[in-house]
């Protein structure tokens, strides 16, 4: 199965907007946003499966869950029962009401600091009744109540399509040096045995991947490929094919293999995954303002009905593109200098700069930070905050801090910390170590820095004359979060689609005390 699964479009795109969407809660407690996807199900296939997915931009949890699926609109079309062995009961018919097992806590969602907090409700099966007729349509509301009155809602759509089966055509080996411009195979096959009648390819590019392509059919960000939607039949057994112009940023690190994903959905489908997004003021992703791209009959129009791919698995395609040739990266840390009396509380902004060439990105593949760096505290202070990435080494005064995924050459990566100074040390030093080792759960930190000699910072309390550190200092402000240094029209296949505004969708949590500098 397709290892990305459009996993950022239903988890972290569908949070990133709504988020965005809700203000700031005035009271301690974070607001908690539900969201229930559309569904379109088709007649006489198995049952589908949904969850009720709940957001903050607050850790949080949530006790004595109950939620409450409504759909008396569709009694005797639909069956909602349950898929995770919760307890259900159905109060009236076209109503079921399901209680948690256990408490439900909101975890942060990767890239840590994210600022974006979500789990799920036991999940349910949605189904079709004999009396079922295709076209019939209807609302699923769904609620959930906790401890504490917490609570909220959310409105789905349902409708009654017939199912068919896009598959995508094989994976493809390409090769291109940072900078140089590639051809993709784009095929597409009806796998099933009814006609489909039109559909969306969904690109999951990671950031080195670009086009300067700008087809009618297509959304784009700037120079990133979000989806393109073709109204076009497949005949049963039958295939379509094109050829995309592709290029790879000069930025784009060397040698490494970059990962390419599309994944091919019916156009209800897409409409089910995207139908939110106008309903938050979503930005709309822009259409290009060319021709039409179009396919060719593969080797080997009017839509009348309401579509769903029932053959999940096969839907999707991908390129492996090597980078040639070389194309490092330098990150030079930043340290700090400060001052202050017996008792003051000073802010140390430190971090690192990506010197480049080369951008990171873990983005596409690991999902974990494209490097991590030590932070050494000063002897004679304290550390009064500290950022949500960062952790204390067993036994040390350092903090071990992970970075953003993405790492843009030319672009500075700075957090907070907030330290007492619990003893006035002339010329106290500590230090910041960019690429420091790191046990970590997902790899080790980035181990081929092309100047080493710069990972290193010092951080300076009450400098002695002529004896400053590296970097920027102050005092005031608060904690922070890691920065993110992704402009906020890049990533644009990562919840892109989802937010049909080119935004990575993690980029719409909002943020505290954050710093982004060129």
């Amino acid at each position: 199965m397709l290892k990305h699964s459009l996993r950022w479009l239903t988890g972290l795109g569908a949070a990133g907007a709504l988020i965005a969407a809700s203000a700031t809660p005035a009271v301690a407690a974070p607001a908690i946003e539900p969201y229930f996807q559309d569904a379109t199900l088709a007649i006489g296939s198995e049952a589908t499966m949904r969850g009720l997915l709940l957001y903050a931009d607050e850790p949080t949890t949530l006790t004595d869950v109950s939620v409450r699926y409504d759909y008396r609109s569709l009694a005797n079309k639909i069956t909602v029962t349950p898929a995770d062995g919760q307890k259900c009961t159905a109060p009236e018919p076209g109503v079921l009401v399901c209680t948690e097992p256990s408490d439900v806590v909101l975890y942060e969602m990767p890239p840590l600091g994210s600022g974006i907090y979500r789990n799920g409700a036991k999940r349910v099966h949605l189904g079709l009744t004999e009396d079922a007729q295709l076209g019939d349509s209807g609302d699923v509301a769904v609620s959930f109540q906790a401890a504490g009155g917490r609570q909220g809602s959310y409105t789905s759509r349902v409708r009654v399509g017939e199912g068919v089966d896009l598959a995508g055509g094989e994976f493809t080996n390409l090769s291109a040096k940072p900078g140089e411009e590639f051809t993709a195979p784009l095929v597409v096959v009806n796998a099933g045995d009814k006609t489909v009648n039109g559909f969306v390819a969904v690109f999951d590019l990671p950031y080195s991947i670009r086009t300067k392509d700008r087809f009618s059919n297509c959304r784009y960000s700037d120079d990133h490929l979000v989806s393109c939607q073709f109204d076009v039949d497949i005949p049963v057994g039958t295939g379509l094919a094109t050829t995309l112009n592709l290029e790879l940023a000069k930025d784009t690190y060397a040698p490494a293999n970059h990962f390419g994903y599309v994944q091919f959905m019916t156009t209800a489908d897409f409409e089910d995954l995207t139908r939110v997004r106008a309903a938050v003021g979503a930005r709309a992703a822009t259409p290009g303002s060319g021709p039409k791209l179009t396919l060719a009959e593969a080797p080997g129009r009017v839509r009348q009905a309401d579509q769903t791919d029932v053959g999940l698995g096969n839907d999707y395609t991908g390129w492996t593109i090597k980078a040639t040739g070389k194309n490092g990266t330098d990150l030079a840390a930043i340290g700090a200098t400060l001052k202050g009396a017996a008792g003051a509380v000073v802010t140390a902004t430190v971090g690192f700069r990506n010197n480049g060439p080369a951008t990171l990105d873990n983005v596409s593949e690991e999902y974990e930070a494209a490097a991590h760096y030590d932070v050494e505290l000063p002897p004679g202070t304290s550390a009064v905050e500290v950022p949500d990435a960062c952790w204390l080494r067993q036994g040390t005064r350092t903090y071990q801090c992970a970075s953003e995924m993405l790492l843009v050459a030319g672009q500075t990566y700075t957090m907070k910390f907030r330290l007492r100074i619990d003893k006035v040390i002339p010329n106290a030093r500590g230090a910041v170590w960019v690429n420091a080792p790191c046990d970590c759960a997902g790899g080790g930190s980035f181990q081929d820095d092309i100047k080493p000699a710069n990972d290193t910072a010092t951080i300076v309390v009450n400098a002695a004359q002529g004896g400053g550190g590296q970097g920027d200092g102050g005092g005031g402000g608060g904690g922070s979060l890691p920065i993110t240094g992704t402009p906020t029209n890049l990533i644009a296949g990562i919840g892109g689609l989802l937010l049909l505004a080119g935004v990575g969708s993690y980029l719409l949590a909002r943020r505290r005390d954050t710093h982004f500098g060129a």
